[in-house]
């Protein structure tokens, strides 16, 4: 997948949490945490969990994750 935005954190899931609505997932990202909080069916449709290799990509004042 390519994206335009240039600031991509490499890591690892720590937890995820969900919600109701929300998830929010701690991520390792080099030995800084990086916490991000996206739709519940975002993280079931990544099938994010504990351990996974993922991308922190932040763009202004939002951080997505791609799995």
């Amino acid at each position: 997948m390519g994206l335009s935005a240039r600031n991509q954190l490499k890591g690892t899931v720590k937890t995820v949490t969900v919600g109701t609505v929300m998830a929010e997932v701690v991520m390792d990202c080099g030995g800084a945490e990086v916490v991000s909080a996206i739709t519940r069916r975002a993280a079931e449709a990544l099938g994010l969990k504990e351990g996974d290799q993922v991308t922190a990509v932040i763009k202004a004042t939002e951080v997505l994750v791609m799995k």
